[in-house]
This record gives C-alpha cells, sequence and structure tokens, in this order.
C-alpha cells in the first residue's frame, strides 16, 4: 500500500515534468520565447520539488538505520501531520525499529544471560586473537592464574614465562597439562584450545580447568577402596586365628590358671594340633596376600623394545592354549593394521594378556558358542592398541568400577591382583588400560600404547 501510494505520487510528478517539457518544448519552436520561458520556470520548480521530495524520504530512511547502526531506538517519526503516504511510511519505520528494539533487548538479555553462567562456570575460558588481545575473561580463569584483569596474553609471562609462550604457541584443538606455581600454591591445569569465528574474525578460545582437586578425590576414593579391601582379607584371616586360639588355649588354661597335665587328654591334643594347623595355614595364607601386596607395589621398570603385534600375539596365542577350557572356545586374532609394530616390555604384556586371557576362558565356561579374540590396530588418533575381546556373561555394572581396585575379586580362589597389576604394567609404559562391558553380549579390555 506504501509503495504504491509513494510510486504513484512518483510517475505523477514524472508524468508532469514530461509533460511541461513537451510543452516549453513546442511553444518554443513556436518562438513564444517568454511564455517558454515560464514554463522553463515551472519544469525547474517541479524538479526542485521533485528532488526535495525523494530527499525528504531518502534522510529519513538514512536517520534511521544510522540511529539502528548505533543501537539508537529513540527516533521516532511523525505519524500524524503529513500526507497520507507520509503518514503510513512513518508508522512503518516506527514499527520496524519497535521490532528490531525488541529484538536487540532479547538478544542484550540473552548475552547477559550465558555471560552469567560463564561468569558461574567452575572452569575457566577466555577467547582473544591473532594479536593477543584478550576479548573475553570470566572470573573463574583470573583466578586459577591469579591475575586481574586480562588484557593481553603477554600479561600472562608476569604469572609464569613458561605459560605466556604454552598460550602463544598453543595450536588449535591442542590439549596441555601445565603445573603453576604461585605464592598460594601449585596447581595442576588441564589447557584446552579450540578456534571460533565471530564477526568475521577467527578467536581462540581457550578453557583451563584445575584438575589437582579432582585428582585428590580420585586418590582418596581409591585409598578407600584399597583399604576397605585390605581389611576384609586381613579379618578374614586373622579372625579365625583369633578364635582358635581361644578354643586352644581353654584347654589348658583356666579361671585358676594352667591347668594339670594329668587333665589333659587325648581329644584335647588331637584339636590342639588340628587347630595349630589351621593356624598356620591362615598365616600362610596372610603372607602370600602380604607377598601379592608386595609384588603389586614392586612391578619393575619395563625393558622395552619394538615388537611385531602380529608374531607377538601369536606366540600369547601358544602359552594361552595350554589353559583348561581352551579346547572348548573359538578362538583367532584380528589384525586391522598391517605390520604393527609395538614398543613395549615383552614379557609384562604377555603377562597382562595370559591374566586377561584366562579371566575370559573362565567366564566362558557356560556360554554358548564362546569366542575369544585378540584384535591388534590403531585409533584414529595413532595410539595403537591391543584389545581381548569375549562373548560371555560380562561385568555387572555394580562392579565395575571396583575391579582395577588391588585385591577386590569375586572368585573364591582369587587374589585380585591381576587386574590392578595389569593397570599397574600399562602405566609404567605410559599408556592405559580400559574395559567395556555389555553383560551377556561383549566385554573388551584393550591395552592403549603411546
Amino acid at each position: 500500500m506504501i509503495s504504491r501510494k509513494f510510486y504513484v505520487q512518483l510517475i505523477i510528478r514524472v508524468v508532469i515534468l514530461s509533460f511541461t517539457a513537451l510543452v516549453m518544448a513546442f511553444v518554443f519552436f513556436k518562438t513564444h520565447y517568454i511564455l517558454s520561458i515560464l514554463f522553463l520556470f515551472f519544469f525547474s520548480l517541479q524538479t526542485a520539488f521533485l528532488i526535495r521530495h525523494l530527499n525528504h524520504n531518502n534522510r529519513k530512511i538514512a536517520y534511521f538505520f544510522n540511529s539502528i547502526k548505533n543501537d539508537d531506538f529513540t527516533l521516532r517519526f511523525p505519524e500524524y501531520g503529513s500526507a497520507k503516504s507520509f503518514n503510513e511510511l512513518n508508522r512503518s519505520l516506527n514499527i520496524l525499529n519497535d521490532k528490531i528494539q525488541n529484538i536487540y533487548i532479547k538478544n542484550q538479555a540473552q548475552e547477559q544471560y550465558y555471560q552469567e553462567i560463564l561468569k558461574q562456570a567452575e572452569i575457566g575460558i577466555l577467547t582473544y586473537n591473532k594479536k593477543g588481545h584478550i576479548l573475553f575473561a570470566n572470573p573463574k580463569v583470573e583466578k586459577l592464574l591469579n591475575y586481574t584483569p586480562l588484557n593481553h596474553i603477554k600479561q600472562l609471562a608476569q604469572v609464569d614465562k613458561k605459560l605466556y609462550e604454552l598460550f602463544n604457541n598453543l595450536a588449535p584443538f591442542e590439549r596441555m597439562l601445565f603445573q603453576l606455581t604461585n605464592e598460594r600454591e601449585t596447581i595442576q591445569l588441564t589447557i584446552k584450545s579450540s578456534e571460533i569465528v565471530s564477526n568475521d574474525e577467527v578467536l581462540k578460545l581457550i578453557t583451563i580447568q584445575d584438575i589437582h582437586n579432582e585428582l585428590d578425590k580420585k586418590e582418596t576414593d581409591s585409598w578407600i577402596k584399597l583399604i576397605r579391601v585390605l581389611t576384609h582379607e586381613i579379618m578374614n584371616s586373622v579372625t579365625p586365628i583369633t578364635s582358635i586360639s581361644e578354643s586352644i588355649l581353654h584347654y589348658y588354661k583356666d579361671e585358676d590358671g594352667i591347668v594339670e597335665t594329668t587333665q589333659i587328654d587325648e581329644t584335647k591334643i588331637r584339636m590342639t594340633a588340628k587347630g595349630l594347623e589351621v593356624i598356620k595355614n591362615q598365616g600362610n595364607d596372610l603372607m602370600s596376600f602380604v607377598q601379592s601386596y608386595r609384588s603389586f607395589l614392586n612391578v619393575p621398570v619395563p625393558d622395552k623394545k619394538i615388537i611385531n603385534g602380529y608374531e607377538f600375539l601369536e606366540k600369547v596365542k601358544v602359552l594361552i592354549s595350554q589353559e583348561a577350557g581352551f579346547a572348548s572356545i573359538s578362538f583367532d586374532i584380528l589384525k586391522k593394521s598391517e605390520d604393527l609394530e609395538i614398543y613395549a616390555d615383552e614379557k609384562q604384556i604377555t603377562q597382562i594378556l595370559i591374566n586377561l586371557s584366562k579371566n575370559a576362558i573362565q567366564a566362558l565356561k557356560e556360554t554358548d558358542h564362546a569366542k575369544l579374540q585378540f584384535v591388534l590396530g590403531m585409533t584414529t588418533e595413532g595410539k595403537k592398541y591391543i584389545t581381548v575381546q569375549d562373548n560371555g556373561p560380562g561385568i555387572p555394572p555394580d562392579i565395575m568400577n571396583q575391579i582395577f581396585v588391588p585385591f577386590f575379586t569375586t572368585k573364591k580362589d582369587g587374589t585380585g591382583i591381576g587386574l590392578s597389576l595389569s593397570k599397574q604394567i600399562m602405566h609404567l609404559h605410559g599408556g592405559s588400560l580400559t574395559v567395556h562391558s555389555i553383560p551377556n553380549q561383549e566385554t573388551l579390555f584393550s591395552l592403549f600404547f603411546d
């Protein structure tokens, strides 16, 4: 409606101008010079009015866009008192101004909301451009780095020169660990980098987290689990010894003191011998338990050599083929990477694979179509791995987080040292041992090597 009226008025003005020009030309060629001068004046006047009309609208729209550009929404156009087409145009510009203002207010509120979330986050977050200017830093990152305000990454040199060098050379999508020491404490930081594009400018987004507290919590949890298992095992061994010792003591001592030798019969002597034998066995079990604990703490430093992965697994296969129950299962070795070599201690890794295979074979005793498989491959990140996979009953979710705790076991004749020792060996190799289990479908123990 507005455009139609505007264009109608514009067309009328152009038509009048054209008609005036034609009449002026006709009069001029008829040698009516005075009349042609009057028409020329009238033509010029109409042209001036047309230009004024267009400039008035142009200025109005220019003012509108300038105010929007400067986030100024106070500009209002009169909706009454002018030509009808101008009033409608002014009304539409005011409506558009209100809508843009509402969108701006909502965006501002949303930005403040996200800013508040970032301020309350327990992870330090900052962004900086290619010149090193820090565009945003939440309070947590200033607290972690013990520096405020942060405006440029060069300020980090005052915190720690190595930290500044790390930020200056940090590649996109890189993750680093950094130990920061200040006058208050020493903290362990994990620093992650990524890139974002904002207003056609590439920015680095850095997240910083203090993992020291998390490590302390994990360490405390591990000690609690270990102490619980140690207490359980020691009490299981000591309780019978205490009970039997008290029973034997009653044979030879009563309220009045040591009994007479005449009161000791053959039955008491036999019961004493049996009791002492039980005490001896319990003592040996306790000594074995302590010895396993010592072996866990005294794992030798790995003697690493380059090992051909497939040939190595073939040797392990020969060793586990002697285990009871191996003949009743299906076993194979899957190569996902050809000619893969591993830098590791062959004896220690063999110990891990044999232990995992024994556990799998025992778990597969009552499984139909039992399968055990070694998988040799490399991840997309370039980490080499060996996986021991079976289709047995799996590991119940409620004990999944305890299977690597030293001396934790669900077997009657188990020591609970195998998995924890295996994980310790992988730790000394600079790698890791992980587990994934879906009950009655698959269980995977994976050895990862750097």
